[in-house]
């Protein structure tokens, strides 16, 4: 049976790319985002997916369209 279902690490990788361009740390990414440095690292990581929200909060304290990293981590998968 097609289970199909996102690489973590992929997604994680899609993320780092877009916040090591923006010239951003860990830091300063995650209290833009209002979220967990160690959560903001573990969804870099792999270690976890972000849900749609948290997705979102990223994408806007980076002022990155969340389409242009959905069709980056579509290129990546």
């Amino acid at each position: 049976m097609f289970s199909p279902s996102l690489d973590p690490v992929k997604v994680g990788e899609t993320i780092s790319y877009f916040r090591k361009q923006k010239g951003l740390s860990q830091e300063v990414l995650s209290g833009l985002a209002d979220i967990g440095r160690s959560h903001l690292s573990a969804i870099e990581r792999g270690e976890r997916k972000p849900t749609l929200e948290t997705l979102y909060k990223i994408c806007t304290a980076m002022d990155v369209k969340m389409s242009t990293v959905i069709l980056k981590l579509e290129e990546n998968l």
